[in-house]
């Protein structure tokens, strides 16, 4: 039998499993399963018999090597920076390697020796990156084989959570690593390109600059900007676009509301706050605002926000229990971000009958025989439960799919790579069809930003 070392069990690997352990009596195929929790791992096989599921700490050389060693193809679904060392392994016994993760740089350095070895490290074989990846390149191709040239290209994805269980004001619950959507945006400025003009976004601005976005049967949506959305320019073949710009997916108003987090300085993760092991939510606010003798936290907040008490703004920060006097931290040595996210997932844990939902919008415009087009294309996902969620099925399957056309020699390109190659994906989008991932097209006339290129 060939065997496929998947390492790493969280959730996101729930359909990755499934949808290959289905596969394994056709394709020939026998799983062993390695996490760091030997029941997490056992209960990801659910007792199948083409599949083994082993204790397997990455740390342990000799125990990642011996998993290795035993397996035809290695699929990481571990943290992205975790990858590296079994990419190494890989090289060193000569496996092919499957992640979703962003090509890191030292990931990026191992490509001469795996084109060497004939290796694919197929890497950005996710929702986002992945999905969007091929769904957008399949459009992009599809313009430029018809001699259209691309003007602009826009791309939005979002994990929100799916309407029959958006029960908060916030329109929002956790359907992702929480500590990720605490810190999303910082680290630098948001960099894209409109209307052949170079736009910065600094952290402190980036959920007040929005772009609105209708989705039919789901309504309003709005996103922010990525940090950098031109690092993908020459890998998509844009060049000579005017306008380039990723963002990320939230319901309508969630990032007006957000920003009254970055305001007060609670998505800072530079620092620990003393004490905050025995902090109360409301000491914890607190700590953010100007001492004053008499007024209360409650109006310092709303006078430093510039937040009336009938505002929905008002209503959102009072649905956490921000200013709870019995509610304590609890973690030691905590940082300001790492706070807000216990606080936060308090009120934003999806609970056992919520399903979640993924959001993907791209916009493509282009001038063929002197006539400027556009392209939209949308996607919307929803999970059937808290194992096989939107977010599991739309990580997990394109990597899945991607292991078998790797072993059965239907990609072959070596090296380190994304899925931007025809021979990646046409057959997956094709077959993620079949799973309810599918993007529908509209044509329409270019909007663009400013026609007359007056301003910029």
């Amino acid at each position: 039998m060939r065997t496929i070392l998947i390492i790493g069990a969280g959730r996101s690997a729930s359909s990755l499993i499934h949808y290959l352990l289905n596969k394994s009596e056709k394709e020939n195929l026998h799983l062993i399963i390695g996490d760091l929790s030997l029941a997490l791992a056992e209960k990801k096989t659910n007792s199948h018999p083409n599949a083994t599921p082993i204790s397997l700490d990455i740390f342990d050389e000799n125990q990642r090597k011996k998993a290795i060693q035993q397996a035809n193809i290695v699929i990481s679904m571990l943290p992205a920076h975790l990858h590296i060392e079994v990419a190494r392994d890989c090289i060193l016994y000569k496996k092919h390697l499957v992640t979703a993760s962003y090509i890191s740089d030292a990931m990026q350095e191992l490509d001469a020796a795996a084109k060497e070895n004939n290796l694919v490290f197929m890497n950005e074989i996710g929702l986002d990156p992945g999905i969007d990846h091929m769904s957008a390149m399949k459009v992009i191709e599809e313009i430029k084989d018809k001699g259209g040239k691309m003007l602009l290209f826009e791309s939005f994805c979002g994990g929100l959570v799916a309407p029959e269980s958006d029960t908060n004001l916030w329109n929002y619950k956790f359907t992702w690593a929480p500590r990720n959507v605490v810190l999303a945006g910082q680290g630098g400025a948001a960099k894209f390109l409109q209307e052949g003009a170079y736009k910065y976004i600094p952290y402190c601005n980036l959920f007040r600059r929005t772009e609105f976005l209708e989705v039919e049967g789901y309504g309003r949506f709005e996103a922010y900007s990525n940090r950098d959305s031109l690092k993908y320019r020459s890998v998509y073949g844009l060049d000579d676009v005017l306008t380039l710009y990723r963002g990320t997916i939230r319901k309508v108003g969630f990032s007006k509301a957000w920003n009254m987090f970055v305001q007060l300085g609670m998505t800072d993760d530079s620092y620990v706050m003393e004490d905050s092991e025995h902090m109360t939510y409301r000491q914890y606010v607190n700590s953010f605002l100007p001492y004053h003798p008499t007024d209360s936290v409650e109006i310092k907040t709303r006078l430093i926000l510039k937040i009336d008490q009938d505002d929905i703004m008002w209503d959102k920060l009072l649905e956490l229990d921000l200013f709870s006097r019995d509610k304590k931290v609890g973690l030691k040595h905590a940082t300001p971000a790492q706070i807000l996210e216990k606080i936060l997932s308090d009120s934003w844990t999806l609970q056992p009958a919520d399903k979640d939902m993924i959001v993907m919008y791209h916009k493509f415009g282009y001038e063929l025989d002197g006539k400027k087009q556009q392209i939209d294309s949308k996607m919307v996902c929803i999970g059937e439960n808290q194992t096989y969620t939107a977010m599991s099925k739309t990580v997990g399957l394109p990597v899945a799919m991607a292991t078998l056309l790797i072993l059965n020699g239907r990609i072959t390109t070596p090296g380190v790579q994304l899925p931007i190659q025809k021979e990646v994906y046409l057959p997956i989008l094709k077959e993620l069809e079949e799973y309810g991932v599918v993007f529908k097209e509209q044509s329409m006339h270019y909007l663009g930003y400013n026609p007359d290129k007056e301003f910029s």
